[in-house]
């Protein structure tokens, strides 16, 4: 549906510029999604972007995305973080921004170059609904942390770049988690790098053939997102290359919509890697400018 967005200022600080928006979300993971054509990244600094994502006095969203078209076949996508940094990919915006690239006629649902700081991506609408896939590229499979050991209640903690970092915790009960304190110290840990990682935590299916879990602490947003995609991957990679799990995996994200991974894995990396999930619209609008 459409509506209006009002992004009520915060006091002691510069309200918002009008701009028009479009709140999009991937599986509870919420973007505010911007036309390439009526603004730049330049436009966006840390300040702006943080209020625009505040949850109480903005739109509310765990990131902002710009969407420009590059040719008839092909849209950038730059994604910044709530805390206003800027991230090389997010899985979840890119199924976002092609099913938004779509609606928009920027390029073809049936298949486009998605181009993020990370590389140029195949994406694609599937079907008539809010689905989306992404191809992502190869990356080797999830490795052990040296000097970085599991602790109460986790089983191993193997770490993967797909677009950007994520430690994958396989864990007995994903509901008995400190998400927030033991994700927190896992996400700034020295030996994840200096930049950090996204903490993803993973539990097995809690019946028979269903989905797996999956929560995650995301660095940038320094909380909990309701879903990650690319997360999910390297998190379907992982619990496929111990031999829990046969590829393609299906995951239910703590917003509860499942994600689904497919891949191939071969000589220590994985291939030909697609994940498909929710790119909805949820409202368009302009915010409030100064009066």
């Amino acid at each position: 549906m459409d509506g209006v967005g009002a992004a009520v200022p915060d006091p002691g600080r510069p309200p918002l510029i009008a701009f028009n928006f479009f709140k999009m979300t991937g599986s509870g993971n919420d973007f505010v999604m911007l036309d390439g054509r009526e603004t730049s990244p330049e436009q966006w600094p840390a300040d702006r972007i943080v209020r625009a994502c505040n949850r109480r006095h903005g739109i509310g969203a765990d990131g902002l995305v710009i969407l420009t078209p590059v040719d008839a076949t092909a849209v950038r996508m730059t994604f910044f973080n709530s805390d206003g940094s800027r991230a090389a990919m997010c899985g979840n915006a890119a199924l976002c921004s092609t099913r938004l690239a779509a609606r928009l006629g920027f390029a073809p649902a049936e298949g486009m170059q998605l181009a993020t700081d990370a590389g140029t991506y195949r994406t694609r609408c599937t079907g008539p609904g809010d689905r989306a896939e992404v191809n992502l590229a190869d990356f080797p499979v999830p490795a052990a942390v040296p000097g970085l050991a599991p602790g109460p209640g986790e089983r191993s903690l193997e770490l993967a770049t797909v677009g950007v970092p994520h430690l994958v915790v396989r864990v007995d009960d994903i509901e008995q988690i400190d998400l927030d304190g033991r994700g927190q110290w896992l996400r700034s840990c020295p030996q994840v790098g200096p930049a950090g990682a996204n903490v993803n935590f993973v539990s097995p299916p809690a019946t028979g053939d269903g989905p797996w879990l999956i929560r995650t602490y995301e660095r940038g947003v320094e909380g909990e997102t309701l879903a990650c995609g690319t997360g999910t991957v390297a998190a379907a990679v992982a619990v496929a290359r111990s031999g829990e799990a046969r590829l393609p995996v299906s995951f239910t994200s703590r917003g509860g919509s499942l994600l689904s991974v497919a891949a191939m894995l071969q000589h220590g990396m994985a291939t030909d890697v697609w994940l498909c999930g929710e790119g909805r619209l949820v409202f368009s609008g302009e915010s409030a400018g100064e009066t």
